[in-house]
């Protein structure tokens, strides 16, 4: 592990130089992608230089100790080494996982879409919470969120939502949302009083840079029609919404959020390309499949993450055996406990795995 801090290090120093080049300094692109990875090394280095510090201050207390023959300097000194070895066993800890490798897209906006399942009419209403509950989410962490596309029904939920959520951060955190979530309640038109179980699926897309796929005009087929409300209700009388069809796969994307034709357009091919980078990345995981699995939160969407029981007021993430007894919250947009222990999980995985 030193080994590679001080590669680390010493990578970052002639970042540094480089960075001050004035001939670089012309080349802005290259200029920035070179601030971009010293900004990215800059927490590990800050962190090694805190490391080497306490193991120096550790190592001198020792030496002085051997020196030392008052009982009391004796016994300060004794206290001073256990506290900078807990120090130093806590830095240390943390510099093990500022090494685990990072998703590249961990500070990306994200696309969030969200589908009624199993469960008719309920299960759009449950699309519908999760919605908001994201939504509240997002404004707990200062994100905007932009929606792009909506299938509503009469009654309020959603058959189908896509929304833009733009932060830092965003992706790193919601990635582990994507999933099947499952719910247990009493539906509102259920006369007998019984539990119905219904599902909603996630889908958590990290929004794609141009340069990370390329999509041949030939292979599109683009639609316009007029935008609807909520129910089918005409909000707009001219063809402004875009419906976009990539031939090669099949993939559909619609957008009627704005009013003008070339920013739906605009938006319904921020959501393409994030589909299909989602394809071509779980085609090259598909070659390292125990690395896939050993990632809490990134297997199969068919797969029962969450299940949110009404009647007990409870909400059970089952991927790492978690429950709260606190689901009104946690639909409020409380939902960072869950999220923590999730990243805690998916850092132990991934730490066993350097490990092996």
């Amino acid at each position: 592990m030193l080994e590679r801090l001080d590669f680390i290090e010493n990578k970052f120093e002639e970042l540094s130089v480089k960075i001050a080049d004035p001939v670089v300094m012309k080349d802005q692109r290259e200029w920035r992608k070179l601030c971009k990875e010293q900004s990215d090394l800059e927490i590990v280095v800050e962190k090694y230089k805190e490391y080497k510090k306490l193991n120096k201050d550790l190592e001198d207390n020792k030496a002085m100790l051997k020196e030392e023959t008052d009982k009391e300097m004796r016994e300060m000194e004794q206290e001073e080494i256990k506290s900078l070895t807990e120090k130093l066993e806590a830095t240390q800890e943390e510099l093990r996982l500022l090494l685990l490798p990072k998703d590249p897209n961990d500070d990306k906006n994200v696309f969030v879409e969200i589908r009624g399942g199993a469960g008719g009419e309920e299960a759009a209403l449950f699309a519908a919470n999760l919605t908001r509950m994201y939504t509240r989410y997002a404004e707990r962490k200062s994100w905007n969120v932009e929606t792009i596309s909506l299938n509503a029904t009469d009654i309020g939920g959603f058959k189908e939502i896509v929304f833009m959520v733009k932060g830092k951060g965003a992706y790193s955190r919601l990635k582990y949302e994507s999933g099947t979530h499952r719910v247990q309640r009493v539906p509102d038109t259920e006369s007998s009083g019984r539990i119905h179980t219904s599902t909603a699926t996630v889908a958590v897309l990290p929004e794609v840079d141009d340069v990370d796929i390329e999509i041949s005009p030939n292979d599109l087929r683009i639609d316009v029609f007029r935008a609807s409300g909520h129910g089918g209700q005409c909000v707009n009388t001219t063809d402004s919404a875009v419906r976009i069809t990539h031939l090669p796969t099949g993939l559909v994307v619609s957008c009627q959020d704005e009013k003008s034709q070339l920013k739906n357009k605009e938006k319904a091919m921020k959501v393409l390309k994030s589909r299909l980078f989602e394809i071509a990345e779980k085609e090259r995981n598909d070659s390292i499949a125990e690395d896939r699995r050993s990632q809490v939160g990134t297997g199969d969407r068919s797969e029962r993450i969450r299940t949110y029981n009404f009647p007990q007021g409870r909400v059970t993430d089952h991927r790492i055996g978690l429950t709260l007894y606190k689901l009104d919250s946690f639909l409020d947009g409380d939902i960072d406990e869950v999220i923590d222990a999730l990243i805690t999980a998916d850092q132990a995985k991934k730490m066993e795995s350097m490990g092996n």
